[in-house]
């Protein structure tokens, strides 16, 4: 019967756990200084600096204010911060809107960049063709508003070879 003593096992594990939680779980220091142990809270005057441990709180070390006298001022605690329980779906959304809203900003500057960058490629390339033509010491011609052919002078050529010069220069 092997079934029979899984539960024998069973029950016996479920009243070990039942008696752990019948210890003491309150721990605190009254008004004389005496360490109490309790499974009830301590009265409703006790400060909370004095309650040493509670159920869902850590153990804590009795403080020097803890043991002096009653009857001795002792400066209140500070209010132990509430821990925050988890976001609220309001706040759960405020978050989500506020991640897309940086998202589609970062994906804006991404693009702007990206479209920069692809600009500069075609204005070195032309740049590059520029340059290319200007060295190979050809006659270069253009026409004019009339559709008429002139060609560059030497000049015109150091010129235009200059401002190319300076757009390669940003190219590199």
């Amino acid at each position: 019967m092997p079934t029979s003593t899984f539960f024998r096992l069973l029950g016996a594990t479920l009243l070990f756990l039942a008696a752990q939680l019948a210890h003491a779980q309150y721990v605190w220091i009254d008004a004389n200084g005496t360490r109490q142990y309790s499974d009830r809270p301590p009265p409703p005057g006790t400060p909370p600096h004095k309650i040493l441990k509670a159920p869902g709180r850590l153990a804590t070390a009795p403080t020097p204010e803890a043991s002096l006298d009653a009857a001795a001022p002792v400066a209140p605690a500070a209010k132990p911060a509430v821990p925050k329980g988890p976001p609220t779906l309001a706040e759960r959304e405020q978050a989500f809107r506020e991640r897309a809203k940086e998202r589609a900003e970062q994906e804006r500057k991404e693009a702007t960049e990206a479209e920069r960058r692809r600009e500069l490629a075609e204005r070195c390339e032309a740049a590059r063709d520029a340059q290319a033509q200007l060295a190979s010491g050809i006659r270069i011609a253009r026409f004019d508003k009339d559709g008429e052919r002139s060609y560059m002078s030497d000049e015109e050529k150091a010129a235009k070879a200059a401002q190319v010069n300076r757009v390669l220069k940003d190219c590199r």
